[in-house]
């Protein structure tokens, strides 16, 4: 059983590392994890126009679409730290990277009039590219310290857990500005 391609199957609410030979068993969780928060995501953005991602509601800081960007840089970012050992605040080859992990007033300015199949075509290449990098480590790897700077700042585990829990907490952002420049029409309620 492959993992579920959206959100109306069962197979979306379940965690089954084995279905995967290519992920030991922590990994394949994990895996499965950052799966349905993406499922989620892309659930949530589904057709919207340039327009709706590019909105910055009053009180907000993003868009939908600098949260998107932000979501696959994450993915970059912890890509350089976690699977090549590299400094990305210092490496260049990262810094189209770090506008989208800043966001903030420069990332308004640069991260716009883009359609949604950009933002999903760097949200897959980047996941693509995690899922390579896990698929190539195993549970001990996992659990090993991931180091920074020359010190442990985490574990790997705990740094693609993080990588999770941010696309999860951003998803609520986009939610909550959805609900204003592209708020959806309950059933019986007129138009």
């Amino acid at each position: 059983m492959s993992r579920a391609a959206d959100l109306k199957t069962q197979r979306a609410y379940q965690i089954l590392p084995q279905d995967d030979a290519r992920f030991t068993p922590q990994i394949g969780a994990l895996v499965e994890m950052l799966h349905y928060a993406r499922l989620t995501t892309l659930h949530d953005v589904a057709g919207l126009t340039a327009e709706q991602l590019d909105a910055v509601p009053a009180g907000f800081g993003n868009s939908v679409g600098m949260l998107l960007a932000h979501i696959a840089a994450v993915h970059r970012i912890y890509h350089g730290l976690s699977f090549e050992g590299w400094d990305v605040f210092e490496d260049e080859a990262y810094a189209p990277h770090r506008l989208a992990l800043d966001l903030g007033a420069a990332a308004r300015e640069h991260i716009r009039g883009h359609e949604l199949g950009h933002y999903l075509a760097e949200l897959e290449a980047a996941s693509a590219l995690t899922l390579d990098g896990l698929a190539a480590r195993d549970d001990a790897w996992l659990a090993s310290d991931l180091v920074m700077g020359g010190t442990v700042q985490m574990n790997h585990h705990w740094a693609w857990f993080h990588v999770m829990e941010d696309e999860v907490n951003h998803r609520g952002q986009i939610r909550l500005i959805l609900n204003i420049v592209a708020p959806k029409v309950k059933a019986g309620e007129a138009t």
